[in-house]
């Protein structure tokens, strides 16, 4: 596609999702329709990025000198569970992150494990949903070397990524009461280059705040997506049986499930 038409096709698209944005203040929301109709804006946001940027291109990555002083830690800074307190008292030695659902060979492996793979570090910017951004330097293995060693079976189209903070307290339950967090990627945005199971943040082992001992990190997608405390992968056809069937806690509260940037 030639820039000029693709400048063109883009400012129409910008427009038209506007304009469909602005019927969301209206009682277009209360009708039968209007959810297929978000549903595929989002599908064509995603089919936009993917088809301009392609399947694996890379989100910017930075330097050094443009790490932020101090990266704001965002979500759940702390599970709050006995059995999570229990983990880090002996520095998540006893933790296990199991690869199940939908593969050839599910597997339990140790932070350790995870750790004698070969790393990749990369420095890139968290986008939140609230408007902020920060720069951070995030060592990990890369998800699709793990998915890989699992050996998705064919018919696996997404992975799901079950946390251990529970969305209690201040979400107006109690811990023993709330559900889990948990989050989903499509499995072409989960073997994304970029896409890791970090361990590392700025050069030190993951802090609490930050989701100790592994989180997703995917740096095409927003904030809410990149899980924290996670402690189990699941290879899925489809989510629309897990929860509330949208693909993730907060999409399950409205949020979109493809968060891309």
């Amino acid at each position: 596609m030639a820039e000029s038409n693709r400048r063109s096709f883009l400012s129409k698209l910008g427009a038209f999702t506007g304009i469909l944005a602005l019927g969301g203040c209206t009682d277009l929301d209360q009708s039968e329709w209007w959810p297929n109709v978000l549903s595929s804006v989002e599908a064509l946001t995603k089919w936009t990025q993917r088809l301009f940027a392609g399947g694996h291109a890379l989100a910017p990555e930075y330097t050094k000198p443009e790490i932020a002083p101090e990266f704001r830690a965002n979500g759940t800074l702390d599970p709050g569970t006995a059995d999570y307190h229990r983990l880090a008292s002996n520095g998540f030695h006893d933790w296990r992150l199991t690869v199940a659902g939908l593969v050839e060979h599910p597997l339990s492996l140790s932070l350790d494990d995870l750790m004698k793979l070969p790393a990749r570090t990369q420095i890139t910017r968290h986008d939140c949903v609230e408007g902020w951004s920060c720069i951070g330097e995030w060592t990990g293995t890369q998800l699709a070397r793990v998915l890989a060693m699992a050996a998705p079976k064919p018919s696996a189209r997404y992975a799901v990524f079950y946390c251990m903070d529970p969305m209690g307290d201040s979400y107006g339950t109690s811990i023993k009461e709330a559900p889990y967090y948990y989050e989903t990627l499509d499995l072409l945005e989960a073997t994304h280059p970029q896409t890791l199971l970090a361990y590392k943040l700025n050069g030190e082992m993951l802090p609490v705040a930050h989701g100790a001992p592994v989180r997703v990190r995917a740096e095409r997608q927003l904030g809410y997506k990149q899980a924290k405390f996670v402690e189990r992968i699941e290879l899925v056809e489809s989510y629309q049986q897990i929860e509330g069937g949208k693909g993730g806690y907060w999409e399950d509260q409205g949020y979109e499930q493809w968060g891309g940037i």
